[in-house]
């Protein structure tokens, strides 16, 4: 029997060196030993040291590789606290050498024990992630935070670096009975094993983390197996708010039925307010076609042809002059052109106006209107968050597109971005490739594509902002040049 002598419990160099020693020199598995040193297991009376075998030829001792699929295992593997890891690691090294592609077949019996107990332990480090408890202490360097963790494998130091990047400008240890790590705001240090007494058993501000859990904790919800199944009780013991947990569930079902049976609350006001009362009882005869800008507009507000009517204030029609060369398509109303009832009011109105301005075309010579008619958002608090219409929401509202169109007869249309570009194209351009060449259209006008303002507002970085703004005022010189 050819003994090993590694270091520690994750020595997974000393094991390396030693594995690879025996597999150059012979040294089959069944005759392969790995102790760690102090550890309960001792030498045997009849173990070999580590030397080269005494039949081995001198072709099989050439130097061979391995994949770095089997390092990878092979790293995560050494954690698990099985005793026979050392063994199963040389058992696959050992076929590695006639069998490149081993780790490949995960039916192999011997592959899939080993993906087996990695699962184990990469579950082991996502529990540690989620289940260790910091509780605050104070040396003469000020706060520090110290936690108690027994993990079922040996992960700390596979997951300490998670804590460091988390905890940047803490200081911190995390005590467990394998080892110990330290975080004192620039290096991360690892210690010996430590026992439950050392950490502290609860800190001031444990009641408050109590008095969250609890008011966080919903009985609707509650399966006690799943719950169980993600914190399995093993975990509970260096949880403060484990003994919480049998208490609300032996409430949970008295609690539910008191939900239930309570009054729904009143809506939100300023919600109620902001929903679109309904204009018409009867959605508009699909045949009424439009004579007018002013019959667009009454027909807009009665819309039904989509359910963006439910969440706006209100239709937002076009503005502008009844004979424009020019006119101005943008995606939708934003929140304040909801409100107020007129385009292009809002932060991107600002920025078209000055632009237009730039670009020496009047604001008040130009047809602005939108490709979708009703602001399309979800609720945020207290905010109303733009979400982008889908192509059916645009095929909708169309109609009415295609109505002011036919109204004015404008000379260039231009599209502020890819959703106004569909609502005139029938497909979805690619706004940077296609923008400011023109498009023929069946009615006789062209279009022209260009990004749509609020573009511009989003880009954070000055010079790519003052870069797209000056791209964008050519488009709209390149518009006006057309309109000549």
């Amino acid at each position: 029997m050819a003994t090993a002598m590694l270091e520690g419990e994750t020595d997974f160099d000393g094991w390396r060196k030693a594995a690879r020693a025996f597999r150059l020199t012979g040294v089959e598995p069944a005759a392969a030993r790995f102790v760690v040193r102090g550890g309960q297991e001792q030498e045997g009376l009849f173990d070999e040291p580590t030397a080269a075998h005494p039949s081995l030829r001198a072709d099989e001792r050439q130097e061979f590789s391995v994949p770095k699929d089997f390092v990878d295992l092979a790293q995560n593997l050494i954690l698990h606290r099985s005793a026979d890891r050392f063994d199963l690691m040389y058992r696959l090294l050992w076929r590695l050498r006639d069998e490149p592609d081993l780790i490949k077949v995960i039916s192999d019996r011997d592959v899939a024990d080993a993906m087996e107990r990695v699962k184990n332990v990469s579950r082991a480090s996502h529990k540690m992630k989620a289940f260790v408890r910091f509780r605050q202490v104070h040396d003469d360097r000020g706060e520090a935070w110290v936690a108690w963790f027994e993990p079922p494998h040996r992960v700390l130091e596979k997951t300490a670096p998670f804590f460091q990047r988390r905890f940047t400008t803490m200081r911190w240890s995390i005590l467990t009975p394998d080892g110990s790590a330290f975080w004192d705001g620039e290096t991360l240090r690892f210690g010996p094993p430590a026992t439950r007494d050392m950490a502290p058993a609860e800190d001031e501000i444990e009641d408050f983390w109590k008095t969250y859990y609890a008011s966080t904790f919903n009985p609707a919800r509650l399966k006690v197996k799943t719950m169980q199944g993600e914190m399995a009780k093993s975990y509970w013991k260096n949880l403060p708010e484990a003994a919480l947990i049998p208490e609300l569930i032996a409430a949970s079902s008295v609690r539910t039925e008191t939900m239930v049976a309570a009054p729904a609350p009143e809506p939100n006001p300023r919600f109620a307010r902001l929903t679109a009362p309904d204009l018409h009882a009867a959605r508009p005869d699909a045949e009424a076609v439009p004579e007018s800008l002013a019959d667009v507009a009454d027909g807009v507000q009665a819309c039904r042809r989509c359910p963006l009517y439910r969440d706006a204030t209100q239709g937002v029609c076009g503005e502008g002059p009844a004979t424009a060369r020019l006119m101005i398509v943008g995606e939708q109303p934003g929140d304040q052109e909801d409100l107020a009832g007129r385009a292009f009011i809002g932060p991107a109105g600002q920025v078209l106006n000055a632009a237009l301005s730039e670009a020496g075309i009047d604001r008040s010579d130009v047809y602005v209107t939108n490709a979708v008619k009703h602001f399309k958002h979800e609720p945020r608090g207290k905010r109303r968050l733009h979400k982008t219409p889908n192509a059916g929401e645009v095929q909708a509202c169309r109609w009415w597109l295609d109505a002011e169109r036919r109204l004015i007869k404008p000379k260039v249309v231009l599209a502020l971005g890819a959703t106004a570009g569909l609502a005139l194209l029938g497909r979805r351009p690619a706004v940077m490739q296609e923008r400011g060449a023109p498009i023929p259209l069946e009615d006789g006008s062209s279009a022209v594509l260009t990004v749509h303002p609020s573009y511009l507002l989003r880009l954070p970085d000055a010079e790519a902002k003052a870069q797209a703004r000056r791209l964008f005022i050519d488009d709209l010189v390149a518009v006006r040049r057309r309109m000549d």
